[in-house]
């Protein structure tokens, strides 16, 4: 068994994340993944991040399936309509990805 989101893996953002979201609000994810989740809660291969706009800026609120544990930060960045509402963050236990849900296979 190996440990979800360990930071020595590859990281990676999909093409459509990369283009949409900018690389700010990427490293954002990686740093609260990392900082605030790890630790604090036992973490499932695959969290779903909602983009919120929180008053002009935003606000990244994480999940995961089967949990009823959340958390939401807030980051000092501004809000576009333009981001995409929600990412997905997938550990494969060798690389971790930030995807689109439209880039989830199903």
């Amino acid at each position: 068994m190996f440990e979800q989101f360990d930071s020595n893996r590859s990281r990676f953002a999909s093409v459509g994340v990369v283009s949409s979201l900018p690389g700010e609000l990427i490293d954002c994810v990686w740093i609260n993944i990392d900082l605030n989740l790890k630790g604090v809660l036992p973490l499932t291969n695959i969290l779903t991040v909602d983009v919120v706009n929180n008053n002009g800026r935003v606000t990244m609120h994480f999940t995961q399936e089967n949990s009823d544990v959340e958390m939401a930060i807030d980051l000092p960045f501004s809000y576009s309509s333009s981001f995409p509402s929600q990412l997905f963050v997938y550990d494969d236990g060798t690389r971790e990805t930030i995807l689109l849900p439209s880039e989830i296979r199903r």
